[in-house]
């Protein structure tokens, strides 16, 4: 086994109090912590606990292709635990949650015969079952990347809720200042409005980022989302459309009936 390790942490939504015990001993005993915290006080927090911590943001470029910086972000990493001892990637919220480099350096640093590890967090996801207070024992839930939602035709159920991560972001590759992508969601909303009415609510969420602060919950018609205020970090809930009907078969075999 190589000398060097790696672990990977989530540092959650709301800064500073969300992190995990076991997140932020990670962080305290490492020999080195990389991060792509872009809140200042949350990079200053990482700092005072660990002193070694370099911030990566640098290798965000603007007109970059976004797969190109995430490319260099996990070569960094890769680098670092490759030097030897014990490296902590601190990472926005959850850390295996649509972060490309968080999973392939995991994948490469293991082939290279380091010890690596993933410790979880406090995704966007688990705000926002809070924040909007749905429970997904309901008619359960469906979760996509937006971009992958829709190149794929991802096959859903309208009749169970449905999330879409990064909806802002649909179709554009380059690292870019845009909140949104005009052109992306006029094409989200027409897919969308074949299995939903216009006038469908639908609710645009971010998270709280500070303790002290709340969450945002924007409800509007389908039609409208493109007039909503939107950001980078927005999430899209989409409420169940319609009633599913138990199976009477399903429930005679399982004796429910």
């Amino acid at each position: 086994m190589a000398t060097g390790s790696l672990t990977v942490v989530g540092t959650g939504i709301r800064c500073v109090s969300q992190i995990t015990f076991e997140a932020r001993t990670a962080i305290e005993q490492a020999d080195k912590v990389l991060t792509i915290a872009l809140d200042p006080l949350m990079a200053r927090w990482l700092t005072q606990l660990n002193p070694t911590t370099e911030s990566l943001h640098a290798l965000y470029r603007l007109g970059m292709d976004r797969q190109l910086i995430y490319d260099a972000i996990t070569e960094r990493v890769l680098e670092a635990v490759r030097q030897g001892g014990r490296v902590c990637f601190a990472l926005y919220g959850h850390p295996g949650v649509l972060v490309y480099s968080s999973h392939e350096a995991l994948r490469r640093a293991r082939l290279e015969g380091f010890e690596a590890r993933m410790l979880p967090g406090i995704s966007a996801e688990d705000c926002l079952f809070a924040d909007i207070g749905f429970d997904l024992a309901g008619g359960g839930c469906q979760s996509f990347e937006a971009n992958d939602f829709l190149i794929y035709r991802r096959v859903f159920d309208p009749r169970s809720a449905l999330i879409l991560w990064q909806f802002t972001l649909v179709g554009e590759a380059l690292y870019t200042r845009e909140m949104h992508s005009a052109r992306g969601l006029r094409v989200l909303v027409d897919y969308l409005r074949r299995y939903y009415p216009a006038d469908h609510s639908v609710c645009v969420y971010e998270a709280a980022q500070y303790p002290l602060a709340e969450p945002t919950l924007e409800y509007v018609p389908l039609s409208q989302l493109p007039k909503a205020r939107l950001s980078a970090v927005s999430t899209l809930f989409v409420p169940p459309h319609g009633v599913a009907e138990a199976d009477p078969e399903m429930l005679r075999v399982l004796g429910l009936s």
